[in-house]
């Protein structure tokens, strides 16, 4: 990344320190108990390979999910993948931002200083995400020595055993459903991205033209991140003050990005939807208590975790992705409903049949315009 007097913007090592030191301890587990819940998760990933294939009817075009690694990780190994993913994705936006900063002697000093800050704030906000994610598919996923990624570039798969064992036990369900249940969501979007050889790149080339648009001062970006840390210990802006409520997705937006991030939000919420649908689609033939699991875990989902849990959900952008897994999955369920699972897999075709964020609350629309219509 450019640099200035070989500062960076984002100390990016110190940002998985202090995750590291600051994530809270997984669950009481053995030694071997632990063993024998990683081997489990790597024989779910691999059988609901073909549930999901089934149920979707999507088969994989010039990229088998042999090609994207499962990776079974624990808490400090799901950080150490997402700094490195945050690095890659957040490359432009933060040389944008650096080429900015003062230049000089002064300049350097507060890279490293500002570099170190944003890092120590980045590190606080992984640390809270890290004992929360179930699974992950790391679209853009670069290799790290500890966790390799596709030779062809096909991202790759995680499971966080120890947060899977944690809520499988808050929520009292059988384990061995439960671990399946969340194999099958995360493979859901293993075959969207191996079955569907455009979306990658449309989804990364969507993210670039976002981070291009931002058009923000540097300091507005750490206020944001501090106003985050901050939450973490109970401190931040009174309640009401000018600024509160808002995620840091928000207050970088000029209008060109507001129009590529409704764009976005249909596309993730096409895809969480779907996901939660083969989920559950598939549950009932292979996982016995999917019933009690899906009712828990939407109770779970609701309640959140109390009100320092629900501030930084909501300045994270987290509220919203829980609306993508609803709605999404409306829309999904919807067409499904009205065309079937082949008129829905219509909406792989290429960009243009993917719905907008608009036909998402309307999924009548996306058929009328995909199925009744000549295709432009």
């Amino acid at each position: 990344m450019t640099s200035i007097g070989g500062a960076e913007m984002v100390d990016w090592n110190l940002a998985a320190a202090t995750a590291t030191r600051l994530v809270r301890p997984g669950p009481d587990i053995s030694r071997e108990e632990a063993r024998a819940v990683v081997a489990e998760l790597r024989r779910h990933a691999k059988a609901s390979e073909e549930h999901v294939r089934s149920f979707t009817r999507m088969i994989p075009d010039g990229a088998e999910p042999e090609d994207t690694p499962v990776l079974v990780v624990d808490r400090a190994g799901w950080i150490k993948a997402n700094v490195a993913g945050f690095r890659e994705l957040l490359r432009p936006l933060l040389e944008k931002m650096q080429d900015r900063r003062p230049g000089g002697a002064g300049g350097a000093v507060l890279g490293a200083v500002g570099g170190k800050v944003t890092g120590v704030e980045l590190g606080m906000l992984l640390s809270f995400l890290a004992s929360r994610v179930l699974g992950q598919y790391e679209t853009f996923a670069p290799a790290t020595r500890e966790l390799p990624a596709s030779a062809k570039g096909c991202g790759r798969l995680l499971l966080v055993a120890p947060n899977i064992v944690h809520v499988e036990r808050e929520l009292e369900v059988e384990p061995h459903d439960f671990r399946l249940w969340v194999a099958l969501h995360e493979e859901t979007h293993r075959t969207q991205f191996t079955g569907v050889p455009w979306l990658r790149d449309h989804l990364k080339g969507e993210i670039q033209s976002f981070l291009d648009e931002t058009d923000v001062d540097p300091m507005t970006v750490l206020e944001r991140l501090r106003e985050a840390a901050q939450s973490l210990s109970g401190a931040g802006r009174p309640e009401g003050e000018e600024g509160e409520g808002r995620s840091l997705v928000e207050i970088v937006q000029t209008p060109a990005q507001r129009e590529i991030l409704g764009r976005l939000t249909a596309v993730m919420s096409l895809l969480e939807g779907h996901a939660d649908f083969v989920m559950d689609g598939v549950g009932p033939e292979v996982v016995g208590s999917v019933a009690e699991i899906r009712e828990k875990f939407q109770q779970r989902r609701a309640r959140g975790a109390g009100r320092l849990d629900q501030a930084l959900r909501k300045l994270l952008g987290l509220d919203a992705k829980l609306r993508q897994y609803r709605d999404g999955e409306r829309f999904v369920s919807a067409v499904v409903g009205e065309v079937g699972m082949d008129g829905f897999n219509r909406v792989w075709t290429s960009p243009n049949t993917l719905p907008t964020k608009a036909e998402i609350a309307k999924p009548a629309d996306w058929v009328a315009r995909v199925h009744r219509k000549p295709e432009s």
